[in-house]
């Protein structure tokens, strides 16, 4: 290893003095405006660049290059399935969030069913949110400890409670406004970082791009289409899994669609979207031929790979020199921050607006400002128990187990949003929703236990998803009464 314990603390201090000059800068005399929605003026190009590296995060940063070990390119079937997720944000959702001026997204839930169905979009939300971006921050605790602060004899919690207290520090005063534009600094980091690792792998084997993915296809690692209807894989679940984990991703969370509603109109959210959609593609196919090179590598040297595909490529970034291992590092870093920083402001923005309600509290301006840090220092805290929390059970793919878990939590809100959306003269016994939502994860958890058994060998995938939203759709419409009265509930 060409990088030590020293020489990354210092880069992450530099790194951490950027990320506090720009937090300066932005939050200048910020209030809740500005925290919660930008004071929704935010150039709409900026938002789509920084959205880059938010929905990608540390997982995809190391997972999907690991992927490609097992799987191949059938992950594209994952991305090309967001494409036609990103139109349905683009064109059903987005105009129904600025049309009724939201904040927090699942108001919806309340104007359309009532406070039980409001508070069980959140609660849910609050739930996915929290798991899914503490173990993608989790994957960049450990691979720092792992590779640097391990011989120091450092506990992992220690380590972990320095990188999410730096977060809190950046994004304690100016939220939404200042994570903008420091996403814009992660995702430039986090592509730069991965491009030259590809280019230096290249450099090293004195080999062309063309040759690499030639040989690559030889060996079977760029096959893209799977035609097993009962695999995991198969390219029409996948196609349909990335459309629908999209919306409910994407499009029903509020951290990513709360950068959205900071643009200064639809028009230019809409553009974000589309741009935002197309460069996700181009972007995972980096990533994933990123993998195929550390495995040619890998091939032809005899390095021999770590179990666990997730530590393939620091594994090799760390042996080949100290220039891939400082592209690594911030890179990974880059990764980690800008799902972290935007996942904590919208879990406080939820909290906020659904549960205490800011948006009809006659509190002050400045009580508001006092209660909103108090919420985020305990969202940090609760983000760093589950972090610590999940380090026994890191035993697979985090890209997979991130995309299972989506599958169970998110799975209500697909559901909810999508009755809601359609089914526009029905309205189901609020009361009843909690239950619903709750009972459909449970079955999909079943189902998902036995398919092999019962279903003659099928195994599920990130279909789950779907399934998950279509028993809580159908179970919202079974405890609903259709009437032509048109309500603003």
């Amino acid at each position: 290893m060409h990088v030590n314990g020293f020489q990354a603390l210092g880069i992450i201090a530099l790194y951490f003095l950027i990320l506090i000059a720009i937090s300066w800068l932005t939050s200048r005399k910020a209030n809740n405006d500005a925290f919660f929605v930008g004071n929704r003026s935010s150039p709409w190009f900026i938002v789509a660049y920084g959205m880059i590296g938010a929905s990608l995060s540390g997982v995809t940063f190391m997972s999907v290059p690991g992927y490609v070990q097992t799987t191949g390119f059938t992950y594209m079937g994952v991305v090309f399935g967001y494409l036609l997720g990103y139109i349905v944000i683009a064109l059903v959702l987005l105009p129904l969030y600025y049309k009724l001026k939201l904040t927090s997204i699942y108001t919806f839930l309340n104007q359309r069913f009532g406070n039980r169905s409001h508070k069980t979009g959140s609660f849910f939300f609050i739930v996915s949110r929290l798991l899914g971006s503490a173990l993608r921050m989790y994957l960049v605790v450990y691979v720092l400890y792992e590779f640097f602060f391990k011989p120091w004899g450092i506990p992992f919690e220690i380590i972990a409670l320095f990188f999410i207290a730096l977060i809190l520090v950046y994004t304690f005063k100016g939220g939404i406004k200042t994570i903008i534009w420091t996403d814009t600094l992660q995702t430039t980091y986090m592509l730069v970082a991965t491009i030259a690792c590809i280019w230096y792998i290249l450099k090293d084997m004195d080999i062309s791009f063309i040759e690499l993915m030639s040989n690559a296809a030889k060996s079977g690692y760029t096959t893209m289409i799977d035609t097993d209807w009962k695999s995991r894989d198969f390219f029409l679940k996948q196609l349909l899994s990335g459309m629908f984990i999209t919306i409910a991703m994407t499009g029903l969370d509020q951290d990513m669609m709360q950068k959205n509603l900071t643009c200064r109109s639809l028009r230019d959210a809409q553009k974000n979207v589309f741009s935002l959609s197309i460069s996700l593609v181009v972007v995972n196919f980096i990533f994933l031929s990123l993998g195929v090179a550390l495995l040619y590598y890998a091939q032809q040297t005899g390095f021999a790979l770590p179990a666990k595909s997730d530590g393939i490529f620091p594994a090799i970034a760390f042996y080949l020199s100290g220039f891939t291992a400082v592209l690594f590092l911030i890179g990974l870093i880059a990764a980690g921050y800008s799902s972290a920083d935007g996942t904590l402001t919208a879990l406080t923005t939820t909290f906020c607006y659904d549960f205490l309600r800011f948006d009809t509290s006659t509190k002050s301006e400045e009580e508001k400002v006092r209660i909103r840090k108090r919420t985020h220092i305990a969202f940090t805290v609760l983000y760093l128990l589950v972090i610590i929390a999940f380090k026994p059970f890191h035993t697979d793919s985090l890209i997979k187990t991130l995309f299972d878990i989506a599958g169970y939590t998110y799975g209500p809100l697909l559901g909810l949003f999508s009755f809601g959306l359609i089914m526009k003269n029905y309205y189901p016994n609020d009361k009843y929703i909690p239950y619903i939502a709750v009972a459909s994860p449970i079955i999909c958890y079943i189902l998902n236990a036995n398919s092999v058994v019962w279903f003659g060998g099928y195994k599920f995938g990130f279909e789950m998803l779907i399934l998950n939203g279509l028993l809580t759709f159908f179970g919202i419409l079974a405890i609903s009464k259709k009437t032509l009265i048109t309500t603003n509930r």
